[in-house]
């Protein structure tokens, strides 16, 4: 599972002004398949689907209580499936969509307000989602991801939210609480799992790619070894038999020799 955090730029992701250009850039793969007849997804929240851009303009640009003009007033997060947890979550497109919305709603809004340590709730998260189905420069067979557009403010438009900050947990100074985006992809992923029942390889782990990434050279050997272990248990439970799972075998009944009756024969 990618969860991605785009920088603010000059172009599509600038969040100092109007949400207005990122949600009529969501919204170019729904022509192409319209155009295609194939269906498309609306804007969703924690709630309600099929919802018009021109609301989460609105909803999303007047939620800006004491902003300066130059801060950021929403945040975008890409949430992009790997094609095997893909499968996991739907044999169709339809199946797959709702099984994203579902998971956004149950564990990424609730794991991100989480993190927040402020003592907030999914409901507390003014945000907005689109399902993309395709992806340009990809060779994959399934595509299916998700931009979510998340308001600087929570909706009570009284607290600032960022997950670009630096501060983790943070008990004194002015800024309190923090955002660790390291325990966000790690739990948003463990979450996935338990959601689909889906038994995730240590080396398609968020874990994984971390240390392979970013640990020293003594961590990622460890992490090698961790996986060829892995892998070396998968193959011996394949070549083992489960005798627990053996039926029990029934000792054959033993037929009794019919005595000769007695009598002459004709």
């Amino acid at each position: 599972m990618n969860i991605h955090l785009p920088p603010p730029s000059k172009g599509t992701y600038n969040n100092a002004g109007s949400s207005r250009r990122l949600a009529n850039y969501l919204e170019h793969e729904d022509m192409e398949r319209m155009e295609q007849g194939i269906y498309t997804e609306g804007f969703f929240n924690l709630t309600d689907d099929n919802l018009f851009k021109s609301q989460v303009v609105k909803d999303i640009d007047g939620n800006i209580g004491q902003l300066m003009k130059t801060d950021a007033k929403f945040y975008a997060i890409h949430v992009s499936p790997s094609e095997k947890e893909l499968r996991a979550m739907g044999s169709t497109e339809a199946e797959q969509a709702e099984a994203m919305k579902r998971y956004i709603r149950e564990i990424v809004i609730p794991e991100y307000a989480k993190n927040y340590n402020k003592g907030l709730s999914a409901e507390d998260i003014k945000f907005y989602g689109k399902i993309h189905f395709s992806r340009d420069r990809s060779n994959n067979e399934l595509n299916m991801h998700c931009h979510l557009i998340v308001s600087r403010k929570d909706q009570s438009n009284k607290k600032k939210l960022s997950p670009l900050t630096n501060h983790k947990n943070t008990t004194k100074g002015v800024i309190k609480g923090g955002f660790d985006r390291k325990n966000l992809f790690q739990q948003v992923e463990q979450g996935f799992d338990n959601l689909f029942g889906y038994k995730r390889e240590l080396s398609e782990s968020f874990e994984y790619y971390s240390t392979m990434k970013n640990g020293n050279i003594s961590d990622q050997l460890k992490m090698q070894e961790r996986q060829i272990a892995g892998e070396r248990e998968k193959k011996q439970n394949l070549l083992t038999p489960d005798i627990n799972n053996k039926e029990e075998q029934t000792p054959p009944v033993k037929r009794k020799k019919k005595k000769p009756k007695q009598g002459f024969r004709k």
